[in-house]
């Protein structure tokens, strides 16, 4: 058992992460084949089955899917002794593994990365883009260090702090510039085109405009803001973006956007971390520097 490394922890954990040789290799940056062997050894050293083969797909044995909780276990436990020593080294520095949301990391994150920059050169950050329930299970299970969300996320291991509020802008075909912008009430009786599953923007969407539960094919979907925006701009319905997106997403568009009446919907922007991680305090810290008016993304013009 004196072989057992922490690289073999973190090789088994991608596998039984991704069930799948080659996007565990990819995501752990080594060759299939190499991360196969070292599979392999592990399962020589512990003298029974982590996995099973199949042509297309593998499946973690009951002692595989043990080991790979007691191995996330283990590995979220030796980066926190890693960050322990970093908190208490001085100002924040090293690596900051930054989950960030999909409807926020092509307006904002950019920018962020500069302030950070600044205030901390010798900070390392490297982003993640996945959507909300992705990044809480990476923060939970200690694969990233911090997540860029809406808020609230509530979930009891973790820390939240507000950064600033935006509101959410109509988006419509060009030819109904001029007309009146419609109430709520009226917008969930028009073709509403929505994020895919999955997106936190498109649950917040559907309880802005008070939609009904449809069936699946009864949605018009989209992969992306841009993807709905494009959409509109074609005559097929009309959408909602928040408002750091709406510059960007509709310079090229024949759409037209509005601020819907108020009292205006939108959402609250912030940062969420584990509270037992010992950078808590400095993430504390960083998420105060950050804190509007420094950071604010300039508001899209709106009517």
């Amino acid at each position: 058992m004196s072989q057992l490394t922490l690289k073999h922890l973190r090789y088994f954990e991608a596998l039984a992460r991704h069930r799948h040789f080659g996007r565990a290799a990819e995501a752990s940056a080594i060759s299939q084949p190499a991360l196969s062997l070292q599979v392999k050894e592990l399962e020589d050293i512990l003298g029974a089955p982590l996995v099973e083969r199949g042509p297309r797909q593998i499946r973690l044995t009951p002692l595989g899917e043990d080991f790979a909780q007691r191995a996330r276990d283990v590995l979220r436990s030796v980066d926190e002794l890693a960050a322990l020593a970093r908190a208490s080294s001085g100002p924040l520095s090293g690596r900051l593994r930054l989950g960030v949301i999909p409807t926020i990391a092509p307006y904002f994150l950019p920018h962020l990365i500069r302030q950070l920059a600044d205030r901390f050169p010798d900070l390392s950050v490297h982003p993640r883009e996945a959507v909300t329930s992705r990044l809480v299970r990476d923060l939970t299970e200690g694969r990233i260090d911090l997540a860029l969300v809406a808020l609230p996320v509530s979930e009891p291991s973790l820390a939240e702090h507000p950064l600033f509020d935006e509101e959410f802008l109509l988006v419509r075909p060009a030819a109904q510039a001029g007309q009146p912008v419609p109430t709520l009430d009226q917008l969930g009786r028009m073709q509403l085109l929505l994020l895919e599953e999955g997106h936190c923007f498109r649950d917040q969407a559907i309880s802005v405009c008070k939609l009904p539960r449809l069936p699946a094919g009864e949605i018009i979907e989209g992969s992306s803001l841009s993807t709905l925006v494009q959409m509109v701009a074609a005559g097929i319905g009309v959408t909602l973006i928040p408002e750091m997106a709406a510059a960007l997403e509709t310079r090229s568009a024949a759409v037209v956007i509005d601020r819907l009446p108020k009292p205006r919907p939108g959402r609250t922007i912030g940062l969420v971390w584990r509270k037992s991680n010992p950078l808590a305090d400095r993430l504390a810290e960083l998420a105060v520097v950050l804190h509007p008016p420094d950071v604010m993304p300039q508001a899209a013009s709106a009517a």
